[in-house]
């Protein structure tokens, strides 16, 4: 009786190898940040990269709240502590249906990456970049 209800209602663990039942998470590059493709993709964590080479990981459960103001850019609170994104474009459409603001509150942004003085001088005027990452 039991297995008729399991068999109906809930899927049994067959032992088949989860990466072949998986789909590849496809990471797209926007240059100042990581874009989780997938519709129903999820990042548990936000990596922050510096151009110095320092790097902070705080996962999305922590975050209390995000803010966007277009003139001092995007503050996340993260239990008692604030980070601070400054740049230009942060919720400016980078790639079709994509802005930045808007996908870190989707949690499909697995990381953020400051921009080096070269490419804050090559980056065309509709590309999202980050100038600073401070916490």
């Amino acid at each position: 009786m039991i297995d008729k209800i399991l068999d109906k209602y809930g899927a049994r663990d067959t032992g088949a190898n989860d990466n072949e039942s998986q789909e590849e998470v496809v990471v797209d590059d926007l240059g100042s940040f990581g874009f989780l493709r997938g519709s129903r993709e999820r990042a548990t964590m936000l990596e922050l990269r510096r151009k110095d080479g320092g790097i902070l990981a705080v996962a999305y459960g922590y975050m209390d709240k995000a803010e966007f103001d277009p003139s001092d850019g995007i503050t996340l609170h993260l239990a008692g502590q604030q980070v601070r994104i400054k740049g230009r474009n942060l919720n400016v459409e980078v790639h079709p249906k994509v802005r930045l603001y808007e996908a870190i509150c989707r949690h499909r942004v697995p990381w953020l990456r400051e921009a080096d003085e070269p490419e804050l001088i090559a980056a065309s005027e509709r590309a999202a970049i980050i100038e600073s990452i401070e916490w």
